[in-house]
C-alpha cells in the first residue's frame, strides 16, 4: 500500500489523551493515510489500548518498547513511517485533519518542499474557554528574505517530507527541546520550508509532558548550544529591554486575572471532561480555519 500521509505518534502513560485523539482521528482516516504509534512501555493501560487498536487494524504500525528519551521515541516513529509526507501528532494537542491534508497536498504538488508549517492556536486546560493564537510568519519571512539565518517554530504544526530526512536528519537525542533544536537546524541548513497561513493544529500544554519536566538549567544549556552551533541570536534580539518588560508585565497580569497556571501544577480533568473540552477545541480550530482565505507562502 502506498501512503501519501503518515500520522506518527510517540507516547508514554497518556491514556486519556490517546482516547480523545483517536476518537477524532480514526473516523476521519482516509485509505491513503497510515497511523504509526511508538509506545515507551506505558504502565497506565496505554500499551494494551493501543495493542487492541492494532489488532483490530485501526492503526497500521505499533510497537511498545523502552526508549532513552522523547527524541529516541519520535525517531523510531519517523523511521517506521511509510508515507511520502509525515505529520507528527502530539497526543495532548488538537489537530485539524483537513488543514493538515491541505498542507500535504501542497507538498505533493510542490516536490521541492521539505517542510510545511502553519499558524497555531493555543489552549489551556485550566481555563478551557480561553483560546489564543500564535504565528511565526514574520520570523519566517525574515528568514526567507535572508534577513536572519535561523528562526524557531514548534513542530506541533510541522509536516515533513520523508525523503528529506536524509538531509535534515532526525531529532537530536541529546536535547530536551527537540523541536527548538530541529527548527534551528533545518533553517540553518536552508531547508525548503512552506508556510500555511491557516491553522493546522492547537497546542495544549498538559501535566506530565516532557517540556514541563525540563529544568531552567537545561533550557539555558541548550540555548547556549543553539546560539553557538546555529549562530542564533534569539527571535526577540531586536526588542528592547523596556518592551520585553512591558510584555512580561502584561502576560503576568493576564495569567493572574484569568487564573492560568503552569502545566506541571494542574490536575488533568477526568476523561469525560477532556472529551468535552477537546470537542470544543476541535470546533474552535475548525471555525478559525473558516474565517478567512488562507494561503501558502513558498
Amino acid at each position: 500500500m502506498t501512503y501519501t500521509l503518515s500520522f506518527v505518534i510517540s507516547t508514554k502513560n497518556r491514556l486519556p489523551f490517546l482516547r480523545v485523539l483517536f476518537a477524532h482521528l480514526l473516523p476521519n482516516l482516509n485509505p491513503d493515510e497510515e497511523i504509526v504509534v511508538v509506545d515507551s512501555e506505558s504502565t497506565d493501560g496505554s500499551a494494551e489500548y493501543l495493542q487492541g487498536l492494532f489488532a483490530s487494524n485501526k492503526i497500521h504500525q505499533f510497537i511498545s518498547e523502552p526508549d532513552n528519551n522523547q527524541a529516541n521515541g519520535w525517531n523510531k516513529a519517523l523511521l517506521m513511517a511509510k508515507g511520502t509526507i509525515i505529520k507528527k501528532l502530539i497526543d495532548d494537542d488538537v489537530h485539524a485533519i483537513e488543514a493538515i491534508r491541505k498542507c500535504r497536498d501542497f507538498m505533493l504538488q510542490n516536490k521541492g518542499v521539505d517542510i510545511c508549517i502553519s499558524n497555531m492556536l493555543e489552549g489551556d486546560l485550566a481555563n478551557p474557554s480561553w483560546v489564543g493564537s500564535a504565528s511565526r510568519l514574520s520570523y519566517y519571512l525574515q528568514w526567507k528574505n535572508g534577513v536572519t539565518k535561523t528562526f524557531t517554530f514548534s513542530d506541533v504544526t510541522m509536516l515533513q517530507r520523508k525523503s528529506s530526512l536524509g538531509l535534515l536528519g532526525l531529532y537530536d537525542t541529546q536535547f530536551k527541546m527537540i523541536d527548538w533544536e530541529y527548527s534551528l537546524r533545518v533553517t540553518y541548513l536552508r531547508a525548503k520550508i512552506a508556510y500555511y497561513t491557516g491553522y493546522n493544529s492547537m497546542s495544549v500544554p498538559t501535566p506530565g509532558n516532557v517540556s514541563s519536566s525540563a529544568t531552567k538549567r537545561t533550557f539555558r544549556r541548550e540555548e547556549q548550544i543553539g546560539k553557538i552551533k546555529y549562530e542564533y541570536s534569539g527571535d526577540q534580539s531586536d526588542i528592547s529591554f523596556y518592551s520585553k518588560t512591558k510584555v512580561w508585565i502584561g502576560t503576568t497580569y493576564y495569567k493572574l486575572k484569568n487564573k492560568i497556571v503552569q502545566p506541571e501544577t494542574r490536575n488533568t480533568p477526568v476523561e469525560s471532561e477532556l472529551m468535552e473540552i477537546y470537542a470544543a477545541y476541535y470546533q474552535k480550530l475548525e471555525e478559525q480555519n473558516k474565517k478567512d482565505s488562507w494561503e501558502f507562502i513558498f
